[in-house]
């Protein structure tokens, strides 16, 4: 995984996500999941890109099961984008990087 991508666990989620000064993009995958893979690219692109101004973060639903209960992922891929420490939008299955961008944007 890039540098640039955070891992985000259940134990520093808290810290991580709900207490960023900027936006969060959450990819929730797992090691089994081909379509997770795939993503793993457009999500260091994304974290290049936005460096500085909003955070990636990648989230192992085998490990942060916590985490993905209490958000309600379902299935793998999803992503989640908050701001301020709340969900704001949520994208279930492989997802396009310009249709992640483009959201990404309207919570800068």
């Amino acid at each position: 995984m890039g540098t640039k991508i955070l891992d985000v666990k259940d134990g520093n989620f808290e810290e991580e996500v709900l207490h960023s000064q900027i936006p969060v993009l959450l990819d929730f995958s797992a090691e089994w999941c081909g379509p997770c893979q795939k993503m793993v690219p457009i999500m260091e692109e994304i974290a290049t890109e936005f460096e500085g101004r909003a955070k990636v973060g990648s989230v192992d639903v085998g490990i942060a099961q916590e985490t993905a209960v209490r958000l309600g992922v379902l299935s793998v891929p999803t992503v989640i984008f908050f701001k301020g420490g709340k969900v704001q939008e949520k994208v279930v299955g492989p997802a396009q990087k310009s249709a992640l961008v483009s959201r990404l944007q309207r919570l800068l």
